[in-house]
């Protein structure tokens, strides 16, 4: 793909909740990081297929703690609740800031779709481990973004 756009800036605005990615386009996106924590492309929102997604709710606060460089593709973001198995690609990133009022809206829709609270933190739907151990991370917040091994026993759901 050398037709994609490449970032030339990051910059976290930790008072105001978002990344800003500048790209080599001259598009400059500014991403809430409860945008980036509800569309986490980690294993543990997205699921492991399609229709296998994990709505998240909770997040308006979320803030990033740190964030990690990998290799000259993407950003591993450290989320305020523990989550930190997301790695954020550049493609990725354009994508999420590029769409964002169609990703609010479709998020919208399907928090009034399951009838929860946009700021109330989601209920485990997992019978499987949280805690330490194959569950969902050694923090109990996580599910590994890579497919090799994933989620152990399944319990993805964990918040």
């Amino acid at each position: 793909m050398a037709d994609m756009p490449f970032p030339q800036s990051l910059t976290v605005h930790a008072a105001s909740r978002v990344l800003e990615v500048g790209y080599s386009d001259g598009q400059t996106f500014r991403i809430p990081f409860e945008l980036m924590r509800v569309y986490s492309p980690s294993a543990e929102v997205q699921g492991h297929g399609p229709g296998q997604e994990v709505l998240q709710t909770g997040k308006r606060l979320v803030t990033i703690d740190n964030i990690e460089q990998v290799g000259n593709y993407a950003i591993k973001p450290f989320f305020s609740d523990g989550h930190e198995s997301g790695l954020f690609t550049w493609n990725y990133l354009y994508e999420l800031g590029s769409k964002q009022d169609a990703l609010w809206a479709e998020y919208f829709a399907r928090i009034k779709a399951a009838g929860a609270d946009r700021d109330a933190p989601m209920a485990s739907k997992s019978g499987g481990s949280c805690g330490t151990g194959g569950g969902c991370g050694s923090s109990g917040a996580d599910a590994p973004a890579s497919s090799d091994g994933g989620c152990g026993s399944g319990a993805c759901g964990c918040n």
